[in-house]
């Protein structure tokens, strides 16, 4: 028996196609471009002084997929797939936007990247959840950056997130 190079079992074989596309690869693992992140995220202060939070769970899914330019093909199962750019910057001055849903959600939000085509911002929560917010609301895609991706890449329906009135 040989070992099958092309997919693996942790994601689907069109969202480990697109991921592959994009350069990643099971134990990518770039601590020092993670590290330079949270230093930059950590560094940076809006004009009224809103911080980011930075914690583990931003930094591992940075170590693991930063810097990767994702653009699935094919149409979505539910919705138009998300080309994605994990690169936290692109939320670098919404300091405050996520530090306001964070409290809202009972967490706290760093910023993950951006879906390049409609940009909306993706961020994760200490606990890894991830969420997109763009110009039609906040959504919640996954409990882990797995499943994030998988709902993104595949064009699963993310839920809305929803404030109780």
């Amino acid at each position: 028996m040989h070992a099958d190079r092309t997919s693996s079992t942790r994601f689907s074989v069109p969202v480990d196609a697109a991921l592959r596309t994009a350069g990643w690869l099971p134990g990518r693992w770039d601590i020092k471009q993670a590290e330079v992140w949270a230093d930059t995220l950590r560094g940076h202060a809006s004009p009224a002084g809103h911080r980011h939070a930075v914690f583990p769970a931003a930094v591992e899914a940075w170590a693991e997929f930063g810097g990767l330019h994702i653009k699935p093909t094919g149409t979505g199962r539910q919705i138009a797939p998300a080309a994605l750019h994990i690169d936290p910057l692109h939320g670098l001055h919404l300091a405050r936007t996520l530090g306001d849903l964070g409290r809202a959600l009972d967490t706290e939000l760093c910023p993950l990247g951006a879906e390049t085509d409609t940009h909306a911002l993706l961020a994760i929560d200490a606990e890894g959840r991830v969420y997109t917010l763009d110009h039609t609301g906040d959504w919640y895609v996954g409990p882990d950056i797995d499943h994030a991706l998988t709902t993104l890449i595949a064009g699963l329906e993310p839920h809305r997130l929803t404030t109780q009135a």
